[in-house]
């Protein structure tokens, strides 16, 4: 028997964790109107086990400075209070801890969330009874934060649909703000519909109204999803199901005159149009969508580009112009040939994404510039595969040596800097490279490797 949809990615714990999923997942399957109002039951000593097995714990301390070696000292008593406290009502949400991190550049920071272990716990034991749940409501155009599916699947779908629409016209959407401008009223209504199980939802309602710590003082943001919290992705989805999935399969869809679809992926969103007119009508309602749900469209980055299949170029000098091009999740979208010469959709690393992967590295190479050559390579080769494995699809070869040919350069560039009187030229560093050689561009996700499986 095929299993339901909603069994957390990695889950291989005890069975019976995994059989009582699947028996919330058949239930919220078969009755889609039911609002579950006793899913607290479902988490238990066993329950906070496998959700701390899956849990990181080489992050950063929260608020109480509790490590995850610390809380696993006296695991069991742990995750026994931890219950008592969550059932009996006198759990606390602490607030998360924030810290700034550099940008890609160097220059900037953007602040990050940091709760405590503890609590990224239980919330991911929260998450995983609440996934049983919704995973069988979300519909197939979402992709971000779902188990079993990712951003590569969201690409790869997003060029089927444009491939078999003969192109079409893009509408970029673009949300400012989104986790940080989330309605709680309108989040606590959109849950009402499916979970109103009063010890999870008093518990929601602590991660929503905890706070951010902030050199010694706590703030309590009135909008936005709890801060890095474990729980915050579900959320999104749960908000974004409703106010664009839903409302676009049933109210926008019936009213268009051509073909449409759309792909998501957390908030980052396409809706793709066979006809121009139907783009613009969608272009024109959005921001009414959205801002009834007190969301706000960017004015600049939401658009409309225009990606029909280019005409056969005949030579003359009155054909019409080439489409444009659009970027959704990393990846640049652009009309292509294929090996035997016909138009298709293909996607490139896009150039904002490759200048920042590239200040990344350029910055490490900086600031380890000292380190043993050994130990700079081994950081080199596991940011190339990390490169590779996101940007390695068929057809964005070029872009990915690129990408190795600058990350060599720019090693050569901060060796020779280890001193101020380094001699190290082009070929001493070309017998460096024969022992500690980079690893090669390489296509990991490949559309024919995968059509040659049985």
């Amino acid at each position: 028997m095929e299993p339901e949809k909603g069994k957390t990615a990695g889950t291989s714990g005890p069975g019976d964790v995994s059989t009582r999923l699947q028996r919330i997942a058949g239930l919220a399957r078969r009755a889609p109107e039911m609002a579950f109002t006793t899913l607290a039951q479902h988490v238990d000593v066993e329950l906070l086990r496998e959700a701390y097995r899956i849990t990181r714990k080489d992050g950063a301390t929260g608020t109480d400075g509790q490590s995850a070696e610390a809380y696993a000292a006296d695991l069991e008593a742990n995750h026994r209070d931890l219950l008592e406290r969550f059932k009996s009502g006198r759990y606390k949400a602490p607030p998360v801890r924030r810290v700034y991190i550099p940008k890609a550049d160097g220059k900037k920071t953007r602040p990050i969330g940091i709760p405590t272990f503890e609590d990224k716990v239980l919330q991911r034991a929260v998450t995983m009874v609440l996934e049983a749940v919704y995973e069988q409501d979300f519909l197939p155009c979402s992709y971000g934060f779902r188990p079993g599916r990712g951003a590569h699947q969201a690409v790869e779908a997003l060029r089927d649909g444009l491939m078999e629409l003969g192109g079409g016209w893009v509408v970029e959407v673009d949300i400012q703000g989104f986790f940080d401008t989330l309605d709680h009223g309108h989040l606590r209504s959109f849950l009402d519909g499916r979970v109103r199980d009063g010890v999870l939802r008093r518990a929601i309602g602590k991660w929503l109204n905890a706070g951010v710590l902030e050199e010694g003082r706590v703030t309590r943001p009135e909008t936005g999803t709890p801060q890095g919290g474990v729980i915050s992705p579900l959320l999104a989805n749960v908000y974004l199901h409703e106010v664009m999935d839903c409302w676009f399969r049933d109210a926008v869809l019936p009213r268009l005159s051509g073909k449409a679809f759309m792909i998501r992926y957390a908030d980052d969103m396409v809706v793709v149009c066979g006809r121009e007119d139907d783009a613009r009508r969608v272009m024109e309602v959005l921001p009414k969508r959205f801002g009834k749900y007190g969301l706000q469209l960017h004015p600049e980055k939401t658009r409309i580009v225009g990606f029909l299949r280019p005409p056969r170029d005949d030579g003359r000098p009155d054909r019409k112009a080439r489409p444009g091009t659009f970027e959704f999740l990393g990846f640049t979208f652009h009309w292509g040939r294929s090996l035997r010469g016909f138009q298709v959709v293909r996607r490139k690393t896009a150039p904002s994404r490759f200048r920042r992967a590239l200040r990344a590295v350029s910055l490490w190479l900086q600031r380890h510039r000292h380190d043993p050559v050994a130990v700079q390579h081994a950081a080199l080769v596991r940011k190339l595969r990390g490169h590779y494995g996101y940007y390695g699809l068929t057809g964005n070869i070029r872009a990915l040596q690129r990408f190795r040919d600058r990350v060599q350069k720019m090693w050569l560039k901060w060796l020779r800097r280890r001193s101020g009187r380094s001699r190290l030229n082009w070929s001493t560093f070309g017998r460096l490279l024969a022992r500690h050689p980079l690893p090669r561009a390489r296509v990991v996700h490949s559309v024919y490797r995968c059509a040659a499986k049985p």
